[in-house]
């Protein structure tokens, strides 16, 4: 069940007054803390996660079967020791299922779960109000954990390693740390970007996982288990249609689901076949590669504007109008990945594939830069 909790950070305020602090612990913990907690120990399940099209075991999370058997095995050893699950790291692309896996790490162990971002752990004093209000054996998420500062890093350390938390009080000469023991838990983090993790971080997970994309057949097994959940009428071409199109991703896979449902309950009589699918998408401008305008918007521009490349990041931002960090994380890898850009250190260079994809003939000379 999902709700919004007010959790006071226990014990702090039974820490001596010390001159000097200003009231001010560990650089400013404060007393209350608004988290989203998930407690996957309640017996009635709230509407929303009924709808949710999330995985609710791992048993229902296809695809990634070494991920989720591991997982099995390692929950179900801690489950019969009594301790809490070793910390775990999720890597991967966006929209392959980190979240929906500490979801159900956190309901296979039958604890409650707190969420939150590496973003917004700015201070040490908001990581520290997270882990003195977690309850015994909690599974913590950060999601997006390689963007952590430092300082708010290596307070993490001794919390993972040794359950405990140092508390400066005080500033300078009369400053005294103060050690607060931490319940047992499972830190459970997410990112997108595991090379900008720090070793010493890296290291501390005992549990580490690397999520894959998807194929087509996996991907419809998701969208007619999405269908069902969501009330449409599917058949398996219709599922295939849209799988084939969705980049791999289940995320995707979903929300072209939903608007191919729209389509067919205004353009169609509600039931979705290959027919209406393949309608939809081309209405969304979805081709066959799973290409959308912005996608074809930056291949058109390297081949017409810039003789098929090599073209710089920044030189592409400003013709197609977009930030360069927009390019690098949202556009270019799926392009990388089905070899329709390369990326040089004179700049982006088109293959061959992508010239055929676009319908073009490639420039004289641009043979031997593919």
């Amino acid at each position: 069940m999902s709700e919004r909790k007010r959790i006071r950070t226990p014990g702090i305020e039974d820490l001596p007054d010390i001159p000097g602090s200003g009231g001010d612990v560990g650089g400013g913990i404060p007393i209350d803390a608004e988290v989203r907690v998930h407690d996957a120990r309640a017996d009635v399940p709230d509407e929303d996660l009924d709808r949710s099209l999330r995985p609710p075991t791992l048993a229902d999370f296809v695809n990634q079967t070494q991920v989720t058997e591991q997982l099995a095995i390692f929950i179900e050893a801690a489950r019969r020791r009594g301790e809490p699950l070793d910390h775990v790291l999720l890597a991967g692309p966006p929209g392959l299922g980190k979240t929906s896996l500490a979801h159900i790490v956190a309901a296979e162990l039958g604890v409650p779960m707190v969420q939150t971002a590496g973003p917004a752990l700015e201070r040490k004093a908001d990581i520290a109000s997270f882990l003195t209000s977690l309850e015994p054996g909690s599974v913590f998420f950060i999601d997006e954990i390689h963007r952590l500062g430092r300082a708010v890093e290596e307070t993490l350390y001794p919390a993972m390693e040794d359950g405990e938390l140092p508390v400066v009080l005080g500033q300078g000469a009369g400053a005294r740390t103060v050690t607060l023991p931490l319940p047992p838990f499972t830190l459970v983090g997410a990112t997108t970007r595991s090379g900008l993790l720090t070793t010493p971080l890296r290291d501390r997970f005992g549990v580490s996982h690397r999520l894959e994309h998807y194929n087509a057949d996996h991907l419809a097994l998701i969208i007619e288990r999405s269908a069902r959940i969501l009330g449409v009428e599917i058949d398996s071409e219709g599922a295939r249609t849209i799988a084939a199109r969705s980049r791999g991703t289940p995320r995707v896979a979903n929300r072209l689901l939903k608007r191919v449902r729209d389509f067919s309950q205004v353009k169609g009589t509600g039931e979705i076949g290959a027919g209406v699918a393949t309608d939809a998408l081309e209405m969304l401008e979805v081709d066959a590669a799973g290409l959308d305008r912005g996608d074809r918007a930056l291949l058109d521009t390297v081949a017409t504007k810039f003789g098929g490349g090599p073209v710089g990041l920044s030189t592409l931002a400003i013709s197609i109008g977009e930030e360069q960090d927009t390019i690098e994380d949202v556009f270019e890898p799926y392009l990388l990945q089905q070899g329709l850009l390369k990326r040089t250190p004179r700049g982006r260079v088109l293959t061959q594939r992508a010239y055929d994809h676009l319908g073009l003939p490639a420039p004289e000379g641009a043979a031997s830069l593919f």
